[in-house]
């Protein structure tokens, strides 16, 4: 067997995609692909980078013959490896859904990509991702994108929570979106310690056409809480009256959330 065929080999015994072992190698898939057909050779700092991540002994892999790996076994090699110097680990499923596979795990040191319905990397995207910056319907990471986002900074086109959190509903630290609640709110509904809204505000500090505070309320219509007393003292039937008044067409969900914590 030459070096060539061992190559493709061992890199599908790993279930690794030509693209997935040169972002290891940090080379470009063409080079890998030129290994594999024979038509090139790579560096000798490749070579033995290849005899790390595959677990097989130089020479073995340089020389016509059969496989020989660095410690006796007769399964395929371990996921965890040395990828371009860096220990990581790097799994993909067989079975695919719409060219993805259903899961691609690739983690480690440096940044590491992962694609698939599942995804799970430094750098993830699928359908549900998990990484530090994850992109997918529901994503969860340190930077997470996606229609249901969880993260340190979340963007959902649905749901985002996070420390800063932005989205249709926003529940964070600093929360901005049509119905916000956190530290800071900011929305067309809002709820926070500093609520600051276009329609119905409810909050320590309440900015809103519809202001509801414990503090202070600036708005067309507010209610401020009796000193001492809290927000125990707004009447919640008063302030969902006068929502339905100036905003008939809001949810009653919505309104009876926002008024839960009233008298």
């Amino acid at each position: 067997m030459k070096f060539h065929d061992k190559l493709q080999l061992l890199r599908r015994e790993r279930g690794l995609s030509q693209e997935g072992l040169a972002e290891m190698l940090h080379v470009s898939r063409q080079a890998i692909s030129k290994w594999e057909s024979g038509s090139t050779y790579p560096e000798i700092d490749k070579i033995v980078t290849l005899s790390e991540i595959f677990g097989v002994t130089v020479d073995s892999l340089i020389k016509d013959g059969p496989i020989e790996y660095s410690h006796a076994r007769t399964t395929a090699p371990p996921q965890f490896g040395y990828m371009g110097g860096r220990m990581g680990y790097e799994y993909k499923s067989k079975r695919t859904l719409w060219g993805l596979p259903l899961v691609h795990v690739n983690v480690g040191f440096g940044f590491r990509r992962a694609r698939g319905i599942v995804a799970i990397g430094t750098i993830s995207q699928g359908f549900i991702s998990l990484g530090l910056l994850s992109m997918g319907l529901l994503s969860v990471g340190l930077l997470s994108f996606g229609l249901i986002a969880l993260g340190t900074l979340a963007i959902g086109l649905l749901l985002a929570l996070g420390g800063v959190a932005i989205g249709a509903l926003a529940l964070g630290g600093v929360a901005i979106g049509l119905v916000a609640f956190g530290g800071l709110a900011i929305g067309m509904f809002s709820t926070g310690g500093l609520s600051i809204a276009s329609h119905v505000a409810v909050g320590g500090h309440a900015h809103g056409h519809i202001a509801v505070g414990q503090e202070l309320a600036n708005g067309a219509r507010t209610f401020l809480a009796t000193p001492g007393e809290g927000f125990g003292s707004i009447s919640s039937a008063e302030v969902q009256g006068a929502i339905r008044e100036e905003f008939p067409w809001v949810w009653n969900w919505l309104t009876r959330w926002m008024t839960a914590f009233l008298g």
